[in-house]
């Protein structure tokens, strides 16, 4: 897959990083079989298409800045729409949508409370927002800051040179509550079974935990009212 040139700094990115099937996002997803489900930032449509053969959801659309990604993920979907979230309307209409993904998305964004605004409109009483957010907190950004006064981007993670937005846990959940949606459930990654954090967590009783979290998961839900 070739890159595009709407910038540069993405021309870097491996072709993994645009096809990816998010499966640590399923626990958050809504019980039951889902209508309706956007992703922005879809890549390759990996992971729309694992849940729509899943739970037999009726639409799966992405939304993708990539030409190249959208055009796969075109063979896979029900709808691909191709730009910047940031600037285009989605020809959907408001409150008809059940479930809504950024994974990986809103840190890249320029305003991503808009953004969450701009969803929240798309998204049906009792849908939810679901979202993955990397913490700025985690000791691979925050102690090379503080204690060496180091701040150095990478072409992947937490520091990735096209991260605009950076969180700790408590911003994370405010921007995801921003247009008035209600958080009912954050995950945080970087513990898995056998994983060095995980070890160093349970020895130390969660007293380090925050900046041994690598990312947060997190669902929003509309209200019914």
């Amino acid at each position: 897959m070739s890159k595009m040139k709407i910038n540069p700094i993405y021309n870097e990115k491996e072709d993994d990083y645009f096809r990816n099937l998010r499966s640590e996002i399923l626990p958050l997803l809504p019980n039951g079989d889902m209508g309706r489900v956007l992703e922005v930032g879809c890549g390759t449509g990996d992971t729309l298409d694992y849940i729509k053969n899943a739970t037999h959801c009726e639409w799966v659309c992405g939304v993708e800045l990539f030409h190249e990604a959208a055009e796969e993920a075109r063979g896979k979907l029900d709808e691909v729409y191709e730009g910047d979230i940031e600037k285009i309307n989605l020809p959907i209409e408001e409150g008809s949508l059940d479930v809504v993904l950024c994974l990986d998305v809103l840190e890249h964004l320029i305003d991503p409370w808009s953004v969450v605004h701009k969803l929240d409109m798309l998204i049906k009483p009792g849908g939810v927002l679901i979202a993955s957010i990397p913490n700025v907190r985690h000791f691979k950004a925050s102690f090379p800051l503080f204690f060496l006064g180091q701040w150095d981007y990478r072409d992947a993670g937490i520091l990735d040179s096209t991260h605009l937005r950076f969180f700790v846990r408590e911003t994370a959940v405010k921007l995801m509550e921003c247009s008035g949606l209600t958080v009912d459930m954050v995950k945080a990654t970087g513990f898995e079974k056998g994983s060095k954090s995980r070890t160093i967590n349970i020895l130390t009783f969660s007293l380090f935990r925050p900046f041994l979290e690598v990312q947060y998961l997190i669902r929003a839900k509309k209200s019914l009212g």
